[in-house]
């Protein structure tokens, strides 16, 4: 997903002298694309988040469309009071690439795992949150997103081949994406676990659940009302997120269905507890979260056993 968002970039670049791309010190192998075609355009902040996010709000304020790109934790998390004081506070064009959601730097450490960053940007009002699925709607979003004259999110992960079977690389800002019907449970999904929400309700289809599969992957602006219309024909729902269960899209899903007054049941599947100073595989440490096919199929099952609402 990382290199198809910088290869797009490049390609936007020769239409549009005001996009600028500025790493904090890392992604060499991946961001090259961006810097050789525009090398004058192309810089590096260093190790120094907050720097580099003031840097790219004086751009912005000077009429450049700046990128800044980081690690998810580094992007999100170091600098977030110069993004709501920045960007946020004076509605500009920075637009933030965190690279690598929740454990895509399994091995590296903690430190490396993005559990919380979409919580945090989805609560600065004017502050775009996008998570797309696949390197397809990854190219969809920023193709369709570029030009916003507010701030913007990305979260990007690291996988470059894995599709999203039914999504096709369709992306609407304040959309959500349906790329299965079902008729007994909605998953509703986020980023690239969305493949895995997927492959589950496939799965569990051979077990004869009928599952939808709705794909979210804009956070802000939420789509409330197609999030009603798919929470309004189930009785039973769970949010499926590479993320802490607060303040994502299972937050966002609990917030819809309370203020709409919804009569559907929400499971929600994600991280619950803190990291314990583990490290490990990407594929290892979402296992131990319930974070794998067969966790996300089991939660289904739950969700189904504990049934809907009653009056």
């Amino acid at each position: 997903m990382r290199r198809a968002f910088v290869q797009e970039l490049a390609e936007i670049a020769e239409r549009d002298a005001r996009i600028l791309l500025i790493t904090g010190d890392l992604g060499f192998s991946v961001v090259e694309p961006f810097a050789d075609r525009h090398p004058d355009r192309f810089f590096n902040a260093g190790v120094a988040e907050q720097n580099m996010v003031g840097l790219a709000t004086g751009l912005a304020e000077s009429g450049f469309i700046p990128f800044v790109y980081s690690i998810a934790t580094f992007a999100a998390l170091r600098p977030y009071e110069f993004v709501r004081n920045g960007p946020v506070l004076h509605q500009l064009p920075v637009r933030i690439v965190g690279t690598g959601g929740a454990f895509d730097y399994g091995t590296a450490g903690p430190t490396h795992h993005a559990l919380e960053d979409v919580g945090i940007m989805r609560m600065q009002p004017g502050l775009a949150v996008i998570c797309p699925a696949d390197a397809q709607q990854t190219t969809s979003a920023l193709h369709a997103t570029w030009d916003l004259p507010g701030p913007i999110y990305f979260r990007v992960g690291k996988d470059e081949t894995t599709c999203v079977a039914g999504l096709d690389g369709r992306f609407r800002l304040g959309g959500a994406e349906l790329v299965r019907d079902g008729t007994d449970l909605l998953l509703l999904t986020t980023g690239s676990i969305a493949a895995d929400t997927v492959a589950a309700a496939e799965a569990l289809a051979g077990e004869g659940v009928s599952c939808a599969v709705l794909v979210v992957a804009t956070l802000n602006p939420p789509p409330v009302e197609e999030l009603e219309g798919a929470l309004a024909r189930f009785p039973v729902a769970v949010s499926v997120e590479s993320h802490y269960v607060t303040g994502g899209l299972g937050s966002l899903a609990a917030e819809v269905i309370a203020e709409a007054g919804l009569r559907c049941r929400l499971s929600r599947c994600g991280v619950r507890r803190g990291s314990e100073g583990i490290s490990g595989s990407e594929g290892w440490l979402a296992a131990q979260h319930g974070l794998s096919v067969e966790g996300l199929m089991s939660s289904a099952r739950e969700a189904l056993a504990q049934g809907c609402l009653t009056s």
